[in-house]
Formats: structure tokens, C-alpha cells, sequence
């Protein structure tokens, strides 16, 4: 079992940055490509970065691709998403996900099979 809880989650302005943060407890960190989603409300849940095991790896939603990073410390079990240049249509509940998958495979949200409970960003004009 893996546990994950997110944290940074808050109310911002377009333009500003946030940085999340993931701490996962249980089985071992480094055997789990790790990834970032998001779901707005009447929306479907979509994929934000996800990060291979020894972080050499990171792939991006178009939509963030410039603008956010994903990084982890094995040493600290902890994934980070780094957001700059928030825009309206950035808000929406963020969480954070572990899978069992090389960071080639696990593109879609069915191959995580632990998840956080999601922290709220809000972007104001």
C-alpha cells in the first residue's frame, strides 16, 4: 500500500505561481513513476506531468508544457509540482498519483493505482 497527500493548494491570481507537494508513505518510493492530475468541476480528470523513477524523465500536458515542473526527492518521498504562470483555466482539484508502470507507459489515469485526495487551486483575474 501507498499512502498520498498533497499539499499547497490555494487561492492565487492569474500570473502567480504555486508549488505542490506529494508525501507518500508505505512501500518503496523509487519503484513508482509518479504523475500529476487534474479534474475541474463537469470535467473529466486529465493528466498534468508525470516523472520516472529516478526523475531522468518527465513528460507534460500541452496545456502546462513551459509553465509547470515536475521533480521528486527519493530521499524525502516527496513529488513537487512546481506551477508558474497560472491562468483561469488552471483551476481545478490537483492530485497526485503512483503507478507501478515505466514513465513511457503510464500515460493514462487508469495505470495509477494509488491517488491522493486532491488539493484545490483556485486562479482569480
Amino acid at each position: 500500500q501507498v499512502q498520498l497527500v498533497e499539499s499547497g493548494g490555494g487561492l492565487v491570481q492569474a500570473g502567480d505561481s504555486l508549488r505542490l507537494s506529494c508525501v507518500t508513505s508505505g512501500r518503496d518510493f523509487t519503484s513508482y513513476t509518479m504523475g500529476w492530475f487534474r479534474q475541474a468541476p463537469g470535467q473529466e480528470r486529465e493528466f498534468i506531468a508525470r516523472i520516472g523513477r529516478n526523475g531522468m524523465f518527465t513528460y507534460y500536458a500541452d496545456s502546462v508544457k513551459g509553465r509547470f515542473t515536475i521533480s521528486r526527492d527519493n530521499a524525502k518521498n516527496t513529488v513537487l509540482l512546481q506551477m508558474n504562470s497560472l491562468k483561469l483555466e488552471d483551476t481545478a482539484v490537483y492530485y497526485c498519483a503512483a503507478s507501478s508502470d515505466g514513465v513511457a507507459l503510464a500515460v493514462a489515469a487508469t495505470k495509477y493505482y494509488y491517488w491522493g485526495q486532491g488539493t484545490q487551486v483556485t486562479v482569480s483575474s
